[in-house]
């Protein structure tokens, strides 16, 4: 390869490795797109998971200087340098091709995304509730044993496996290799997909599955719990005793290396996720804000309750805790909890977290809101927040990079706007917000 082509691919190696992203993608689920991403809660990463960073300011543009034959040959040096033998790369790549549908869906960025109380609707169906009810109690013995072992409640279990995969069925039926080799060639993230693919041969070579039967997302996440590769080389488990790690076939490997996941995240047993609250009246909405911790006896000095009279769970007023808005000032509000972040690290969305931890109390009969979501105010479109942080950042309240992603810097930007206008600076992107900067 000419050596300045050759620094090109090796430079767009780097960029795109700094961007990377924990893809948890299934059929049948409220996706991450329509989930609001939660980017102002800092989660501590446990060693083994890769940390789930949104991208920014990409070029979806670079085209590989080099064949997808050639990236093969390439690449197949690679791995037989990694340990993988070069007759399971053979047998991996035998029939593998570049998916041009693969790369559209890792480009696509959707307009509009449902808002939360929709999400919850979803996640949350009678249908849903009753059939994990249902496997709670058919694999009520496995379910203790894992809990025994990990410390990990079996309703949040069942909730990721429902939310996931709907129970096993919808896993996905795209090959994992082609899907990765696809990402690794013409991908936005090749270094996350090249890492990916490494870890998926490895897989292979363990004889834990067949390349046939290694199918899951587009994306590359597998088996009933969709792991990516790398976390599941990490924490997957045997736990049916058959030898192998089967996430795929085995619903007992399956929610058991879920467990270990979210037990390495930091889960707390026989903690609770959270529970909603009451905010009193002018209350400081600015302490919205993920990076803001206190216990809940501090919450409570400050004016948060509990709805109808509830009783605090036992022990919670020493638990550390940050206040969500979902919805804003006008929706519902939540102390969340440890096992709240620890369900964040398996997918950092605020609406995926809040529908696990509803969908898990759903199961026992709980699990409802109490509070009111503002129906009147839709979502802002992509387009309108890239707006809304083009107009923050030309008034000078400093958005930071205009993509489309509310994280902290837009929501500071966005508080101190509000309050710029004497409204509740709860950090919420809103249509009334949007037409107040236009009108400046």
């Amino acid at each position: 390869m000419p050596l300045c082509l050759s620094r090109r691919w090796h430079l767009r190696q780097l960029i795109a490795a700094s961007s990377l992203i924990l893809l948890v993608a299934c059929a049948e689920k409220p996706t991450a797109a329509d989930a609001q991403p939660l980017q102002t809660v800092p989660v501590a990463t446990a060693p083994a998971v890769i940390p789930p960073v949104v991208p920014t300011g990409e070029n979806l543009d670079i085209q590989p200087t080099q064949t997808f034959a050639e990236w093969q040959a390439g690449f197949r040096k690679e791995a037989l340098a990694a340990g993988i033998r070069a007759d399971v790369f053979d047998r991996a790549f035998a029939n593998v091709s570049f998916d041009e549908s693969v790369i559209r869906a890792d480009r696509s960025q959707p307009e509009f995304s449902r808002p939360v109380w929709e999400y919850l609707d979803g996640a949350l169906s009678p249908l849903r509730v009753r059939k994990g009810q249902a496997l709670i109690s058919q694999y009520a013995d496995t379910l203790q044993a894992i809990e025994q072992r990990y410390g990990v409640d079996r309703q949040a279990l069942v909730a990721v496996w429902g939310m996931e995969s709907n129970f096993g069925q919808f896993q996905g039926t795209k090959s994992v290799i082609n899907s990765l080799a696809t990402l690794a060639y013409e991908g936005r993230r090749p270094g996350f997909a090249h890492a990916q693919l490494i870890a998926a041969l490895q897989i292979l070579q363990q004889g834990d599955i067949t390349p046939e039967k290694m199918l899951g997302s587009w994306a590359g996440a597998m088996g009933q719990t969709q792991f990516i590769p790398t976390i599941y080389n990490t924490l997957a488990v045997d736990f049916d005793g058959d030898g192998r790690r089967d996430i795929w076939g085995s619903p007992a490997d399956a929610l058991a290396s879920t467990a270990h996941y979210l037990q390495s995240s930091g889960w707390q047993k026989g903690q609770p996720w959270g529970f909603e609250v009451q905010l009193a009246g002018g209350f400081n909405y600015a302490l919205a804000d993920g990076a803001i911790r206190k216990s809940v006896a501090e919450w409570l000095q400050l004016g948060v309750t509990l709805p109808n009279g509830e009783q605090m769970p036992a022990g919670a007023e020493h638990l550390s805790a940050a206040l969500l808005l979902p919805a804003g000032y006008r929706g519902p509000a939540f102390l969340i909890l440890d096992n709240f972040r620890a369900i964040l690290k398996y997918n950092n969305s605020s609406s995926y977290a809040l529908a696990i931890s509803l969908l898990s109390e759903r199961f026992s009969g709980g699990g409802l809101v109490s509070g009111t979501w503002p129906k009147d105010d839709l979502p802002l479109s992509r387009s309108e927040r890239i707006e809304l942080q083009n107009l923050l950042s030309t008034q000078n309240y400093e958005a930071g990079n205009a993509d489309g992603i509310i994280g902290a810097n837009t929501r500071k930007a966005i508080r101190s706007a509000q309050q710029s206008f004497g409204w509740p600076a709860d950090g919420y992107p809103t249509h009334k917000l949007l037409e107040g900067l236009r009108n400046r």
